[in-house]
């Protein structure tokens, strides 16, 4: 359907909130948003006691196609992005082949476009092979379509060659995404270093490894004035440097996802391997910082941090035990459960975090409600309470440490470029 009237939804765009509003979507783009419309002709959807809200854009996720179609592929990954309310998902660049040339971009662009339902902008690598040796063709991957440079979850140990980097990448306007970890003192851990690697006999992966490395991106980017994206904020002290970095005027934002504001190391017990992340699970107190990062604004954005992975990789020993695990279809359900029910972010605030900022990070014509505008929003039956079952996911990772929890906001329907996908009630 691209030619769609949502009637009497509550509208929350990125800065004001509309009651009893319809929305008319002509084309795939938002063509009026008045109250009272009438138009024959168009499918109609009846939004009353629902909340309307622009699409999600998820700034850090892995959909692991070309080359890793057996984790996730652009169907899998779209479809689950979309049940999860995503209209725009990113790609990072540690696919095979890695995303570290035009001709891979332009690959990625035209092979989502038919099979991905969702928008999908890729990253392009920083480096050659994601391997932290060689630094790629800026310029012609942004020119083929990318939104910004990363290595994804592979972070650059090589202080000089991030200096040169930021050099380089200072002559495009785009931002760089890092990944904060050096590997010569985390032990490449998934597991904070403290109270339970200690009694579990596991070595940790220690707050100061995320820190030494953002300090030292702080200081290159001031260097060059670069716009530096940080990712999965996890700890009390890595708020604070972002803090701190941003009242000095440095061009810096940052994400955490809803893992590191609900869950603590506890998760981790019995060799949990679901928990194993990187980087990991911290304390209460970290938790704390970062609700209080996410409330004051030092944490511009909230991801998923969908990263997938096969099942058999998981129930391995903890050691051996693949990283990460499936996010796009809970994040914007136990953010909303644990932030604005929880009085923590209001629903625009949310919103913002999870649609507005990314847009403008990216610099993408997405995020909000208005006329014009393409016609990507979700649908959301806030007082909806139900339960998670990781069975029922839409992804090729069906597991998630969220099993059993009860959530609130049940997208009910999610608009990509006036296209309707309507989900029935688990």
């Amino acid at each position: 359907m691209y030619n769609l009237l949502i009637k009497n939804g509550k509208v929350i765009t990125d800065n004001e909130v509309l009651l009893n509003t319809d929305i008319l979507i002509n084309d795939g783009k938002i063509a009026e948003i008045m109250p009272n419309i009438n138009m024959d002709g168009y499918y109609t959807i009846d939004a009353s006691d629902k909340i309307v809200i622009p699409g999600l854009i998820d700034m850090h996720c892995e959909i692991c196609e070309p080359g890793y179609e057996y984790k996730e592929s652009f169907i899998t990954g779209s479809s689950s992005a979309a049940r999860g309310g995503f209209t725009s998902i990113t790609c990072n660049p540690n696919t095979l082949p890695v995303i570290d040339n035009k001709t891979v971009v332009e690959y990625i662009k035209t092979k989502s476009k038919v099979d991905a339902i969702t928008n999908l902008f890729p990253y392009g690598s920083l480096t050659k092979n994601c391997e932290g040796k060689e630094l790629t063709e800026y310029g012609e991957m942004q020119l083929s379509g990318i939104v910004a440079l990363s290595d994804g979850d592979i972070p650059i140990q090589d202080n000089n060659l991030l200096k040169k980097i930021f050099r380089y990448a200072s002559m495009f306007e785009l931002p760089i995404i890092l990944h904060c970890e050096d590997t010569s003192i985390s032990n490449k851990s998934g597991i904070n270093e403290g109270y339970m690697a200690t009694r579990l006999g596991l070595k940790g992966f220690p707050v100061v490894a995320e820190t030494l490395h953002l300090t030292r991106n702080i200081l290159l980017a001031k260097e060059y004035d670069i716009n530096l994206h940080i990712t999965h904020v996890s700890s009390k002290e890595t708020v604070e440097l972002i803090r701190d970095a941003k009242s000095k005027g440095i061009k810096i934002t940052a994400e955490t996802s809803p893992r590191y504001f609900i869950l603590d190391e506890s998760s981790v017990d019995n060799y949990n391997t679901f928990a194993k992340l990187s980087p990991p699970l911290r304390t209460q107190e970290d938790i704390d910082s970062i609700l209080e990062g996410l409330k004051d604004g030092t944490i511009d954005v909230i991801s998923s941090d969908h990263k997938p992975n096969t099942i058999d990789s998981k129930l391995l020993e903890f050691d051996v035990a693949s990283f990460g695990m499936s996010s796009f279809e809970t994040a914007f359900s136990l953010s909303y459960t644990y932030l604005v029910k929880n009085n923590i972010l209001t629903i625009q605030q949310l919103i913002n975090k999870m649609s507005f900022n990314p847009a403008n990070i990216l610099s993408i014509n997405k995020g909000r409600i208005a006329q014009g505008y393409d016609g990507d929003m979700v649908i959301v039956d806030i007082d909806d309470k139900y339960k998670i079952h990781s069975k029922k996911f839409l992804s090729k990772a069906r597991y998630s440490l969220y099993d059993g929890y009860e959530v609130f906001a049940n997208i009910t329907d999610t608009i990509i470029n006036g296209k309707l996908y309507s989900y029935s009630e688990d």
